[in-house]
């Protein structure tokens, strides 16, 4: 094998981390630095001039906010009985009901709640950092990586989870090793100089825990990284842990996507520290909600979205009284309705932004929130925070990250599923989802059956707001379809985490979006 340098730091830096998949997703716009620059400075040009903006969500709000600022007359358009669209959260008495009908009305205990969307956000998300600041919202830190959690394959270590804690050393243990001992063989002489090679094995000693002779096997260095398995208090000794076999660990982490999916530490949008409101992801917008008092009209269905070289004409119904059509008038709109909805709209725009509307699809995703009557996770296993990963169809339990040692009711994430699955548990009834995730969750937590209280589930295309839960750009669609479905088509402009130039997927995405409207309206009515 041929190895340079440059490709040495790299296959070192992906061990550790996810590099490529970051460039991955960099190329896709959902992993790139935020560009913001602070808040906008619009002055008050924006007088008399009326902008009407459809939906509720980060983006909508946003424009909202800076618009009022203004001076511009700011009326919303909204679906639900609340704001936050995507950015939403369930609490004990809340209902909903899902396309087919049918209604959930969730029995969490008071302080207990599911984000079903978006959870979390990035300390480089400066966008969202600087709203919270300005607004008031307090947050608090998102566990993302607890190695106390599981990693579990149905067919690695029979069936038996194993924690991060073990498994991440010992294959970063093990790969460390045969580098080792790939120079010491001399395999690398015509890249690395002997020099070179010696500093390479005294770095990965302290990197990886390996002994003098540097292998990776039972002992104090290995250790150091995996922890020990008991302490004689009496004789003031302790015991180290035996690594994992390497091909255990390998099998485990090839098996499916767990190892693509528990690297959270890797990929630049889910390194440490990450963040949520205290309370709830619902906090951002209904702070945001009080910065524009009267401006919202709730419970609103639309229909149709037209416009001429003056304005444009909004058809709704109140979803409390369908049937009866009504309109609203502006000089412009900012649409942040989801693709999958407005591409069932009568929509007077270009070709080519209808074009993008109905080429791009929304990825669906299932959460099941369940409460149990104790924090077992924290009492028994010692988890607080993070995340476990397995082969089920669960996919991943997420661990709460706030409420820590309380005694009483908990509510953890028993399921969270793209794909496949996430279509099999969408076709199933909520209860069904549920009891299903407490099936399976019991492969890893025995405590489940006992503990169980009440549960409550979110299949992403079935909400009738927006039929997903974010748009899947591909480079090519980006190359064929981003340009006209961010350009301002007439007196119509389209905004969200849909149309993101960058940090697309999130709300960083979204609140970005909102802003480069709001600037580029700005600049054409300072113009007219």
């Amino acid at each position: 094998m041929s190895i340079t340098r440059r490709k040495l730091l790299s296959m070192i830096g992906a061990a550790s981390g996810g590099a490529a998949m970051y460039h991955a997703m960099t190329t896709l716009g959902h992993a790139a630095e935020s560009p913001y620059a602070g808040p906008l400075e619009l002055g008050d040009a924006g007088k008399g001039t009326s902008v009407l903006i459809i939906g509720a969500g980060l983006a909508g709000l946003t424009a909202a906010m800076e618009l009022r600022k203004a001076g511009y007359k700011v009326q919303i358009l909204e679906y639900n009985a609340r704001v936050g669209g995507r950015s939403w959260t369930i609490r004990g008495g809340d209902r909903f009901t899902e396309l087919g009908g049918e209604t959930q009305t969730c029995e969490f205990a008071p302080g207990e709640f599911m984000n079903p969307g978006p959870w979390r956000f990035a300390h480089h998300h400066r966008a969202i950092l600087d709203y919270c600041r300005r607004l008031g919202v307090e947050i608090q830190p998102f566990v993302e990586v607890n190695y106390n959690g599981y990693l579990h394959s149905r067919t690695a270590f029979g069936g038996k989870p194993q924690r991060l804690a073990h498994v991440i050393p010992d294959l970063q243990g093990h790969v460390a090793e045969l580098l080792s001992k790939a120079s010491q063989q001399h395999a690398l002489d015509e890249e690395l100089t002997a020099a070179d090679a010696d500093m390479l094995r005294e770095v990965l000693k302290i990197w990886a825990g390996l002994d003098s002779n540097s292998r990776y096997t039972l002992g104090a260095e290995s250790a150091k990284m995996r922890g020990y398995d008991s302490m004689d208090l009496s004789a003031g000794t302790r015991t180290a842990s035996a690594p994992l076999p390497l091909r255990e660990v390998l099998k485990l982490c090839l098996d499916s996507d767990i190892w693509a999916i528990s690297n959270h530490s890797g990929y630049r949008d889910l390194q440490n520290p990450l963040f949520h409101p205290v309370g709830g992801m619902d906090m951002i917008a209904r702070a945001m909600a009080k910065q524009v008092p009267g401006a919202i009209r709730f419970n609103t269905k639309v229909t149709a979205i037209h416009q001429n070289d003056s304005g444009v004409t909004v058809t709704y119904e109140d979803t409390a009284r369908p049937g009866r059509p009504q309109q609203a008038k502006a000089q412009w709109c900012i649409c942040t309705v989801p693709f999958p909805i407005l591409s069932q709209m009568d929509l007077q725009v270009s070709p080519g932004m209808l074009a993008g509307i109905n080429a791009i699809p929304f990825a669906t995703a299932v959460k099941v929130a369940l409460q149990f009557k104790r924090r077992f996770w924290e009492q028994d296993d010692g988890i607080y925070g993070g995340f476990s990963h397995t082969q089920l169809p669960i996919r991943t339990i997420s661990y709460p990250t706030h409420g820590f040692n309380k005694a009483g009711p908990g509510v953890l994430y028993g399921a969270f599923m793209f794909g496949a699955y996430s279509y099999e548990f969408a076709g199933m009834s909520a209860a069904e989802r549920v009891k299903k995730a407490v099936e399976y969750g019991a492969q890893i937590h025995p405590q489940y059956p006992a503990e169980f209280q009440n549960g409550v589930s979110v299949a992403w295309h079935r909400q009738p707001f927006s039929l997903g839960c974010t748009a899947r750009w591909t480079p090519e669609k980006r190359v064929e379809h981003y340009q006209n479905t961010r350009a301002i088509d007439g007196r119509i402009v389209l905004a969200g985490e849909s149309v993101a130039a960058a940090v697309g997927g999130w709300q960083e995405g979204a609140i970005l979006s909102a802003l480069d409207v709001v600037e580029r309206i700005h600049k054409r009515v300072v113009a007219a």
